[in-house]
């Protein structure tokens, strides 16, 4: 009996340092995997709160501290707006305490990776603090989180436009008649895609009788940035692939979209002002899946980045050799240390607090502000124009792409 509880208790030591190790080896190679459940949580806690919150929020006095009370959407935006301002705050830390980081020898690599449970609690924390600030910051919040969110859309386009350059590369690279036909069958229905929305455009925000000349003039915007950008790409000195420049083309038109969908629900141009409830529940799901899928993309794209995510410098594996020699098991574990980080900590976490504000600003429909006088505020022409300016620079950073090298030959890009 004495024996078999020996066995037991060495087998069960054994096993614990079995687990550690497992964990300890799993924390650091799906890091970037547990940073996108947490702020996939915090979409999820927003949601929630967007929806069951009002009745309690109406209760607490440096809340609702106005004469009358004001309607349910007012605390639905200022409970989003909280556990957003939360979750900015808690990667906007982190992303200064790792700015520096340079190799994995550095105390806060392990910061980065490990205390898992330490940051759950320090999140849950910060979360519930921001339900006991004044209206006045978090309408300060509300209002700079339109230009993060502008921020994260260029961070976006940056992601796009390195995706459709690596996708183009890798099926020319094949060389293959199937490879070519497919690249030219998806660029053609990318383009079928953007003349066909390009018309629902005008049918939906240029109706007749009423004069729509600047959604007008944004949709022509649009549509010649989509032949500028054929032309660019199809030009000699370029030699440059349709297929980029139908994807860009397809993306500019949603933006395009974007921003006069978002114009107030009363604006005579804005045709879907008669079934807004419809529309905007499908543009919210489209727009939070298009978030996730941008911020789960950028945290992978992290790992194997070696331009956007880089850090400047590192320094070398040889550098800073002990003065005893090791036996081969702390020479490796030595060796691990000093490997250089593979992608820039403190950027990878701006990334979060940027998708925090732009997570925000899509539960609230862009259109909602907290108001010194408790009303709902329509602030709808900011989140127009951010959406147009980001359509006009995603035109100007591909066309850029594609110039560059030839207007700078000597440089790399």
């Amino acid at each position: 009996m004495w024996a078999a509880s020996c066995l037991a208790s060495c087998c069960a030591a054994c096993a614990c340092d079995a687990c550690r190790t497992a964990v300890s080896s799993i924390s650091r190679r799906s890091a970037r995997i547990a940073y996108c459940g947490l702020f996939a949580l915090s979409l999820i806690v927003s949601w929630i709160l967007r929806e069951v919150a009002a009745p309690l929020m109406e209760k607490i006095p440096w809340i609702n501290h106005f004469h009358q009370t004001p309607n349910r959407e007012w605390f639905e935006t200022d409970a989003v707006l909280r556990v957003s301002l939360g979750n900015f705050l808690f990667f906007t830390i982190l992303s200064v305490l790792m700015v520096g980081v340079k190799s994995q020898k550095d105390p806060r690599d392990g910061l980065h990776h490990g205390g898992w449970m330490m940051k759950i609690i320090c999140w849950c924390l910060l979360v519930i603090f921001m339900f006991f600030l004044p209206n006045e910051i978090i309408s300060f919040y509300e209002t700079i989180s339109k230009f993060g969110s502008g921020l994260f859309l260029l961070v976006q386009v940056v992601l796009l436009l390195d995706f459709v350059h690596g996708w183009n590369d890798k099926w020319v690279a094949y060389d293959e008649q199937f490879w070519y036909t497919a690249l030219f069958v998806v660029s053609l229905v990318c383009y079928v895609l953007t003349f066909s929305f390009s018309g629902l455009l005008f049918y939906l925000f240029t109706p007749s009788g009423h004069d729509c000349g600047l959604n007008t003039f944004f949709i022509v915007v649009t549509l010649i940035c989509v032949f500028a950008f054929a032309i660019v790409a199809l030009h000699p000195a370029v030699s440059g692939s349709i297929l980029p420049a139908s994807v860009i083309s397809l993306y500019c038109t949603y933006l395009c979209y974007s921003a006069l969908a978002s114009e107030p629900r009363d604006y005579e141009c804005n045709g879907l002002h008669k079934h807004s409830k419809a529309v905007s529940t499908g543009t919210l799901t489209l727009g939070l899946l298009t978030t996730v899928l941008s911020v789960v993309y950028s945290a992978v794209r992290a790992g194997s980045s070696t331009t956007l995510l880089s850090p400047p410098s590192s320094p070398r594996s040889g550098a800073g050799k002990p003065l005893l020699p090791l036996d081969k098991t702390e020479e490796h574990e030595e060796k691990e240390k000093a490997k250089p980080v593979s992608y820039s900590y403190s950027f990878f976490h701006i990334i979060f607090s940027l998708a925090s504000m732009y997570s925000a600003m899509l539960l609230t429909g862009w259109s909602t502000s907290v108001g010194g006088s408790g009303k709902l505020v329509d602030v709808g022409w900011p989140s127009v124009w951010v959406r147009v300016v980001t359509g006009w620079a995603t035109a100007a950073l591909y066309i850029w792409s594609m110039v560059a090298p030839i207007l700078f030959p000597d440089r790399e890009f």
